[in-house]
């Protein structure tokens, strides 16, 4: 368990440290516009479902510059989309998603290589702590409904997302890759 804990502390305080470098800065900056543009093509289902891209940047910005950057881009981004095309009221429950993911993309994918089996499983705990847990307990609370049968209806976009999300970003992060993108930042 001392291990843990000190392997985490580590990452969180070499994810700080990014913070000081510009380069980081603006690559996050950038990640965050793309997000933001990537956001305007998601095609919103229902109240509390949509299907988009830009999860793309996000968890990108997570996995180079670890969980306090990666978190720090989520909040900041997801503010941002709510000023530039609000859809509805604000609720801090969504911003905290958008901290939360990032926070786990970026433990589990920071300083590691990015096999489409660890991608799965991040996807796999950010479906199930983030979207599922607090996504349905966020909803429930705004709208009214019950917990669980919120739950069961997320659950299979949950089931449907996680390997497509998590097969498309694998392919997005070879590609970028191959054409040299990571070699400046030490990948």
């Amino acid at each position: 368990a001392k291990e843990v804990f000190f392997m985490l502390k580590r990452q969180f305080v070499d994810s700080y440290k990014e913070l000081k470098k510009l380069n980081t800065l603006v690559i996050t900056a950038m990640l965050i516009a793309v997000g933001i543009i990537l956001g305007q093509f998601s095609i919103q289902i229902t109240d509390t479902m949509k299907i988009g891209i830009s999860f793309i940047a996000t968890q990108l910005t997570a996995a180079l510059f670890g969980p306090v950057v990666g978190g720090a881009m989520g909040g900041v981004a997801d503010i941002l989309k709510f000023i530039i095309k609000p859809t509805g009221a604000f609720f801090w429950g969504w911003t905290f998603n958008a901290i939360l993911g990032p926070v786990i993309y970026g433990v589990l994918l920071y300083k590691k290589q990015w096999t489409l089996g660890r991608i799965l499983i991040s996807k796999a705990i950010v479906a199930v702590v983030v979207n599922l847990f607090f996504g349905c307990l966020w909803s429930s609370m705004l709208y009214g409904k019950a917990f669980f049968v919120l739950v069961g209806g997320k659950l299979l976009q949950q089931v449907i997302q996680v390997p497509v999300q998590s097969i498309i970003f694998w392919m997005v992060t070879n590609a970028l890759r191959k054409a040299g993108l990571f070699r400046q930042l030490s990948r």
